[in-house]
């Protein structure tokens, strides 16, 4: 059964990705303030009083949000009240005011974090700032779920690289492609899919093979959203993690052919895999869809009429290295 502290954090889950655009490359945030009044002669049931999420980054923080949509009248029950946020209030001046001093200002009386920001700057010290000006905190509630959500953020800021995702299609038996040539495996509706995540991801990478034969348009086409950053590869232009570090992609997608797919594998530099498998789809042969690793987890399965898409994650811990062309 869900406590009461985590269905406040489900709620602030649920208003953090809201921001999931235009938060970039600031963490997605949801904050909640539940309150009640116990000294009233009849006293009122918790409720929600405010709630708020980061809408754009250079703007004010999911908690910041949240106190300004608390009514005149319901501002005497913040001594009462509890804040829920899904990720550690921020102590430090950024382009805004810290979160943790706003708080402390406001006179809660608890806060409930769902998980500590893993950003230098940060790092627990709004968490102890909090306990210092006496305030009750409670952290990890739904911890898993609230660094899941910001699961490139965190990746960006810990290995000082972006968060990778690995991506292809292939037939029912396995092939990516035609006897060499390119195969539509992909539905309308997957498709829009892909430019979905084209829009959330913030850089997509092909091979020189892949983009000479092919000429991908690697855009958002058929979904609203930005064109992510487009980059191809080869001997001649490796790639330079440290280069997409300091131009602040956190996030990055891997569509290219077999070879450069296989390259990303054999070094364990992955931390995603989508796979997209049209059931229907048979030819006599091709180049095989690369091999799955060993420690690849299924978290997501979903079929659209009669394509398959199945995502996996590393069970490994994730790696710092720099990838090299095989």
């Amino acid at each position: 059964m869900m406590t009461t502290d985590e269905r406040y954090m489900r709620r602030c889950l649920q208003l953090a990705q809201n921001g999931r655009q235009n938060a970039k490359p600031n963490p997605m945030v949801g904050a909640v303030i539940v309150a009640s009044n116990p000294h009233h002669p009849s006293p009122i049931p918790p409720r929600i009083i405010g709630e708020g999420y980061h809408v754009r980054c250079g703007q004010g923080h999911a908690e910041v949000n949240a106190f300004a949509s608390v009514r005149a009248e319901d501002e005497p029950l913040l001594k009462e009240a509890t804040m829920y946020v899904s990720l550690e209030p921020c102590s430090h001046y950024g382009k805004t005011p810290p979160c943790a001093d706003l708080i402390i200002k406001k006179g809660v009386k608890r806060v409930v974090v769902g998980c500590i920001d893993e950003f230098a700057e940060v790092q627990g010290r709004g968490i102890q700032k909090l306990r210092d000006a006496g305030i009750e905190v409670t952290v990890g509630v739904l911890e898993n779920e609230c660094k899941a959500l910001n699961r490139r953020f965190f990746t960006f800021h810990r290995l000082s690289r972006p968060y990778i995702v690995l991506k292809w299609a292939q037939t029912a038996n396995g092939f990516i492609d035609d006897n060499g040539k390119t195969l539509a495996i992909s539905t309308p509706f997957t498709q829009m899919l892909s430019h979905k995540l084209r829009a959330e991801e913030d850089a997509i990478l092909v091979g020189r093979v892949t983009n000479e034969r092919e000429h991908p348009q690697l855009t958002v086409r058929q979904w609203d959203g930005p064109n992510p950053k487009r980059l191809v590869i080869d001997r001649q232009h490796p790639l330079n993690m440290e280069v997409l570090h300091a131009h602040h992609i956190q996030s990055l997608i891997v569509e290219g052919g077999r070879k450069t797919l296989d390259s990303f594998l054999e070094q364990g530099l992955w931390d995603e895999i989508r796979v997209e498998t049209n059931t229907r789809l048979t030819v006599s042969g091709g180049t095989r869809a690369p091999q799955l690793p060993a420690d690849a987890e299924v978290v997501a399965q979903h079929d659209y009429d009669g394509n398959v898409i199945i995502s996996y994650r590393s069970q490994q811990a994730p790696r710092p290295i720099c990838w090299s062309p095989t």
